[in-house]
């Protein structure tokens, strides 16, 4: 993002990276910097960090120099998902929201992916599979934090659900599923609304 807004990358980024990190010209800085339209910012979840030692070969995998957790003390940040890593922390939407618009000079933002995976379980019923309480519980508790973001003065101007339907997920496969329609793998891919896309439904309305 520091590309984007102020035309290169941050000082910490550079020390850290050193001579693998592109360089741009001043014709290249001045076109980046103001060049976005809108910040499309996704957000699942939030982990604690802690200091990490210089690796021996470095990589954009331990550029960062932080170990990231789920847990302090053994505490979970919040309750775990079907996904191993997306534990429930609504505030930290809240949390994301204001550092974008101190840190980025107060872009408009759309929310482009938020939401909770369970277990495709096969040995549920239907109506047992499409009963996703938890879901409309995680949607309504990170739209609140949305809401006192935008009080806040973030310009937050659209919002995605990910997802509309279940779908294959990356590493996981179809072993979750994100969807607020329930798709029936077994049978021609039938889809059925589940609970959290009746609620969105009344949610939506004027």
């Amino acid at each position: 993002m520091d590309p984007l807004t102020n035309g290169d990358y941050p000082h910490s980024m550079r020390s850290l990276v050193g001579d693998r990190l592109p360089k741009f010209t001043k014709e290249q800085s001045k076109l980046l910097k103001g060049s976005l339209d809108f910040l499309g910012l996704n957000y699942y979840t939030t982990n604690y960090a802690a200091d990490a030692p210089k690796a021996e070969k470095p990589s954009y995998l331990t550029d960062l120099r932080a170990n990231l957790s789920s847990k302090r003390n053994g505490i979970p940040i919040g309750a775990e998902a079907a996904s191993s890593w997306l534990h429930v922390y609504p505030r930290g939407i809240r949390d994301s929201l204001l550092y974008a618009k101190t840190k980025y000079n107060d872009p408009l933002i759309f929310i482009t992916e938020n939401g909770i995976s369970e277990f495709n379980n096969d040995t549920l019923s239907l109506k047992e599979a499409l009963a996703d309480n938890y879901r409309i519980d995680y949607y309504y508790r990170h739209f609140q934090y949305i809401l006192k973001a935008i009080k806040d003065g973030v310009n937050v101007k659209g919002y995605f659900a990910w997802s509309l339907l279940d779908n294959f997920e990356w590493g996981a496969g179809y072993s979750v599923r994100f969807g607020i329609n329930y798709v029936d793998y077994k049978n021609g891919l039938k889809r059925y609304p589940k609970l959290s896309a009746r609620w969105f439904k009344k949610f939506l309305k004027p």
